[in-house]
C-alpha cells in the first residue's frame, strides 16, 4: 500500500522546452513539406495551356494575373488549400454535431445512449431531434428531479 502511494505521489515530469519547439518545428516541416508535395504531384495531372506565354498575359509590359492562375503548380496548390479546408470544415460540424453525446459521456450521463440515437436522427432526420439531444446532454437532471420532487411535495402536504 505504501508503495503505490509512493508511486501516486511522484508529480510527472513536464518536457523541456527546447523538446516542445523541436516537436511544433518538426509538425510544421511535415506540414510545408506534405503541401508542397501535393501540390506538384496534383500539377503533374493537369495541362492547362502549355509553356508559351502570349502577349495577352502582359499589361504594359507588366505580368498580369493570368501567368499565375496558368501555372500547374500554382492550381495544384489551390486544389490541396480548397480540398482541406473543406474537409477541415467537415471535421468541424461533425464535432459541433457530436457535442451532445461528448457531454453525455463527460457527465457520466445515463443518458448517453439516447443522446446518441437522438443526434443521429437529427442527422439524417430533423434537427429538432438535435437541440432535443442537447437539452438532454447539457441538462442538470439531478437539479430538475429535486425541484420537481419539493413542488410535489408541497403540493401534496398542502404547505400554504
Amino acid at each position: 500500500m505504501s508503495e503505490q502511494h509512493e508511486l501516486a505521489t511522484i508529480p510527472e515530469e513536464k518536457p523541456s522546452i527546447v523538446l516542445v519547439i523541436a516537436k511544433k518545428s518538426m509538425w510544421f516541416i511535415i506540414a510545408v513539406t506534405t503541401i508542397g508535395l501535393l501540390s506538384y504531384l496534383f500539377s503533374l495531372l493537369t495541362a492547362i495551356h502549355g509553356k508559351s506565354l502570349p502577349e495577352s498575359y502582359f499589361v504594359n509590359g507588366y505580368p498580369s494575373i493570368l501567368a499565375l492562375l496558368d501555372s500547374e503548380l500554382f492550381m495544384g496548390f489551390v486544389f490541396v488549400v480548397t480540398v482541406s479546408i473543406i474537409c477541415y470544415t467537415l471535421l468541424l460540424f461533425w464535432r459541433l454535431h457530436e457535442v451532445a453525446v461528448h457531454k453525455a459521456e463527460a457527465m457520466s450521463s445515463a443518458h448517453t445512449q439516447i443522446v446518441f440515437a437522438l443526434s443521429l436522427c437529427g442527422l439524417f432526420i430533423d434537427k429538432a431531434w438535435w437541440v432535443l439531444a442537447i437539452i438532454i446532454a447539457f441538462g442538470r437532471w439531478d437539479v430538475l428531479a429535486n425541484r420537481l420532487s419539493s413542488i410535489i411535495s408541497n403540493g401534496i402536504k398542502g404547505d400554504k
